[in-house]
Order: C-alpha cells, then structure tokens, then sequence
C-alpha cells in the first residue's frame, strides 16, 4: 500500500526524526518534491536503478546485478587490461540497515559538494577543500567513479539540501545490500585533484575559453 507523502514528513517532524531546520510537513514536502525534480533531471537512478520513473521496480535501490556495476580503468575499453575495478551503485534509499537511513544530511550534504564517502567521513561541517584543513579529512575517502560529484558540487547549497531531503524523507526504504565498490588503496585522491577536476567554486566567468555575451554576439 502506498503511503501519502504528507504522512510520512509528518512522521518524519515528530520525535526528534528530522535533523535539520524542524520544517512543518508542508515545507518539507515543497523541499521534496523540489529534490525529486533535481534528482530526476540529472539522472540519478539511471545507474542507482529505476531510471526516470520513480513508480520502476528498484528505484533508487542500487545494484542488484552484475549487469549494472561498471569496469572502470583500461578494462573498460580492454577486456582483461589492468588495472581494473569494478564499481557497484550504493543503494540510495533511506533502509537503515543497507541504504543512506543511518547517515545525517549533513554526511549526505558533504558527499555530493566533497566526493566524500558518508560511512568514512566524520559528521562535521566542512569549510575547506584541502586535505587536513577546514574539517577536510587529511586522507579523504572518495565515491568511486563514475558518480559524477565533480559536477554536483557546483549546485547550489540549496539545491543539494533539496536532493538530500528527498533521499532521506520522499523515497520508500528498500533492503538491497550492494557489495562495496573496488578501488586503488588512496580511494581515488588522485583522481580527484584540482588539475584534473578542476576548483572549487568554478573559476570566475569568463574564463580563457569563454567569452562575454555583448550586444554584437549572436547565437
């Protein structure tokens, strides 16, 4: 039987059982719905299962066969080239037990702006994005590729609050234990530098390779 969203933010506000700012459901329910619409638009479930419709069976529930883990390295293009890892979609329902319920928004929050893994990362705001400095882990975890939070970290503090909102408050719980994601002994730091991610925030427009829009530019 479906539950009503109202009933479960309602659930969600009383006892103590939200972290954040203490919404009344309706709010709550206008911040979930406006992270549905996020998650939805930048194909979140395409590869945590489900894909744009969240009525699929699986939705958001993570790999539940080999069919959905990706080859990440030379193998990806070799067959049998290495190194190679193979990456499985974490499930992204709220299940205490194998999804995201046991980590706080903040740890949810920090995952999508830092790459950082909630389930190694201490639940501390974050005010720097050099290792050892501003409650930056000195040997940060990272979420194995191809989770695409470089790109994420760009949106806006609201826009991942909303996303995290709906993660945590707007999606059914779902037991899927999905086996832990191979990867180099650094979890992936090197992958992850500025050189090759490039900074954060994003350098101000325009730069070298963009231009101005003027009166004279046309499309």
């Amino acid at each position: 039987m479906a539950i009503p969203l109202v009933t479960l933010l309602g659930a969600a506000t009383r006892g103590g059982g939200t972290e954040g700012d203490g919404q009344p459901p309706a709010a709550r329910q206008a911040q979930v719905l406006r992270g549905r619409a996020l998650l939805i638009n930048h194909g979140c479930a395409d590869c945590h299962g489900g894909g744009p419709n969240p009525a699929a069976d699986g939705y958001l529930a993570g790999a539940r066969s080999p069919e959905m883990e990706f080859p990440i390295g030379p193998c990806a293009v070799t067959p049998g080239a290495t190194p190679c890892f193979r990456t499985r979609p974490r499930n992204l329902t709220p299940d205490n037990a194998t999804g995201i319920g046991r980590f706080s928004e903040r740890q949810l929050f920090n995952a999508l702006r830092y790459g950082l893994r909630p389930g190694e990362t201490p639940d501390v705001q974050i005010t720097g994005t050099t290792p050892g400095k501003g409650n930056f882990p000195e040997n940060p975890k990272y979420l194995a590729p191809p989770m695409p939070w470089p790109a994420f970290r760009h949106m806006s503090d609201q826009e991942l609050r909303d996303i995290v909102a709906y993660l945590k408050y707007g999606v059914q719980p779902v037991s899927n234990r999905v086996a832990d994601s191979e990867g180099p002994p650094d979890f992936w730091a090197s992958e992850y530098t500025v050189a090759k991610i490039g900074p954060y925030p994003a350098p101000p427009f325009p730069t070298a390779k963009e231009r101005a829009p003027s009166v004279a530019t046309k499309p």
